[in-house]
């Protein structure tokens, strides 16, 4: 998470609630003061809190530093460009080379809070309850973390001087965020330690992005990826006009969705979620496919059946799928799915409903209670306190995809095909949810199946699949399995020589 909002530009993406805009930057009277990041933010607010704890990871008592504060990017000619917001935990060792993990979210315009209080950090807020409660399943007990808000998110601001519209782009911010990174293992005499990226949704196209500049620019080399409900390729999740690529994608999720809302056919209920979906699959690989290239145009009959079929997976109404021209949009499919009882189901996670005139049910039910968890966190746990108000989540206009763009869509499924075979040591740890409505589990299949690797380099990734939504780890269990499956990961690529 959070956000990914696929518009009619291609590769524009807006938030689509109102988020309240901060001037940071502005003049009193006439021209008589401009304000700084430091007068707003406070001058406490750049001197790091740090500050000591305990955890409890599988039995074990754990003893960790914990750091909240800004470090100072600056520009070719040595001036502050970017002051990065960040919160890092290292365990307590005896000097032991431990890897570090630096993570962040995506959207673009979303901070690091959901990883940070959702699963990986040794703190977790509950969806339904307020405040947080400690994570038994944090990741201190195999890494370091390092948790980092890119500019304009969290409490992260370019330089004073400097306009934040500079680091909006796929580029930009690649290289701040490399930057970062690069300035933090230097000042903490990191520079054998083993490098781990995780990215979620946009996030993990950064990571893949990020990886390859690292290791082509600043020499450091990346030893695994954790990609989150990536989106890798936006063509898969992009319901425009003329891109059928989605419908036959998408198709399986939504068969799940309306399984759980039970409103599928009794033969279709008794089957498992992996039953329903392969049986899907193979319609919509098939005989949907070739409805979707009009190679059978004018048989009314096969568009009879086309529409029957659809219908009898998704849950929708013949009506509703003819309506469509049999081309059923998530947006359609969340809005209609639930429509007769007077609720919507979330597109970040489809097993919740809502009433059918608010907001995304799946993301208000988040955004409730993870700001205010991470504010009592922060303030009172990590001794940090800034004036800024922290940005969940802000609006990034006029986001630059730059070279990444392919036929008018944001693609970094050559990027990660490329970084894979120049680093033929290099892991990725792929993570995808069954009610995912945003980055659908067999979008992501599809972008892992047509990567041109050879057979040595294809077991370099593996995937887990869990009961959940985009942000896999919001389900208690999930999130246990998705910490042991992470665990796992990191001891394969260290025992097998993943050092940098």
């Amino acid at each position: 998470m959070f956000r990914l909002y696929k518009s009619s530009n291609y590769f524009a993406y807006t938030l689509l609630s109102a988020l309240a805009v901060v001037l940071l930057f502005s003049s009193w009277g006439n021209k008589v003061y401009r304000a700084t990041l430091r007068d707003l933010a406070g001058s406490s607010a750049f001197a790091p809190a740090i500050t000591r704890h305990q955890t409890l990871v599988n039995g074990k008592r754990l003893s960790y530093k914990a750091i909240a504060g800004y470090l100072t990017i600056t520009d070719k000619q040595d001036r502050p460009s970017a002051h990065i917001f960040y919160t890092s935990y290292s365990l307590d060792t005896d000097g032991a080379n431990r890897p570090v993990t630096f993570v962040f979210n995506g959207g673009p315009g979303s901070a690091s809070i959901w990883l940070h209080m959702g699963s990986i950090g040794p703190v977790r807020a509950i969806p339904g309850k307020q405040g947080y409660q400690y994570n038994r399943q944090n990741w201190l007990s195999f890494t370091d973390l390092v948790f980092i808000d890119p500019v304009g998110t969290g409490y992260s601001q370019p330089a004073d001087g400097v306009e934040a519209k500079q680091f909006y782009g796929y580029q930009k911010d690649i290289s701040s965020i490399a930057a970062f990174i690069k300035l933090y293992l230097k000042q903490r005499n990191l520079q054998t330690t083993p490098v781990f990226l995780v990215g979620e949704s946009y996030g993990a196209a950064r990571a893949v992005g990020l990886a390859a500049y690292l290791k082509d620019s600043l020499a450091i080399k990346v030893s695994g990826l954790t990609l989150i409900s990536p989106a890798l390729n936006y063509r898969l999740v992009s319901f425009h006009k003329g891109n059928d690529k989605p419908y036959p994608l998408y198709l399986p999720a939504f068969a799940r969705t309306a399984q759980y809302h039970h409103r599928l056919a009794d033969e279709l209920e008794q089957l498992s979620p992996d039953q329903l979906g392969s049986r899907v699959t193979r319609f919509a690989q098939g005989l949907y496919t070739r409805y979707l290239a009009k190679s059978d145009r004018g048989n009314r009959g096969f568009t009879k059946r086309i529409i029957d079929s659809l219908s009898y997976f998704t849950g929708l109404t013949k009506d509703e799928v003819a309506a469509t021209n049999g081309r059923v949009s998530d947006v359609e499919f969340t809005q209609s799915l639930l429509k007769s009882s007077g609720n919507k189901i979330g597109t970040f996670n489809s097993t919740v409903k809502g009433q059918i005139s608010a907001a995304d049910p799946s993301e208000a039910a988040l955004r409730a209670v993870f700001s205010g968890a991470f504010n009592e966190y922060i303030k009172g746990e990590l001794q940090y306190d800034n004036n800024l108000p922290y940005q969940a989540t802000t609006a990034v206009p006029d986001w630059n995809y730059g070279p990444a763009v392919a036929n008018g869509y944001f693609d970094v499924s050559r990027v990660l095909e490329h970084l894979m075979t120049k680093n033929p040591d290099l892991k990725v740890s792929v993570a995808a949810g069954y009610y995912d409505l945003a980055t659908p589990l067999e979008t992501t299949r599809y972008v892992v199946a047509h990567l041109n690797l050879v057979p040595q380099l294809r077991h370099n990734i593996s995937m887990n699949e869990y009961r959940s939504g985009h942000m896999v780890y919001t389900s208690n269990e999930a999130n246990a399995q998705f910490h042991s499956n992470s665990e796992k990961f990191y001891q394969d690529v260290l025992k097998k020589g993943g050092q940098s």
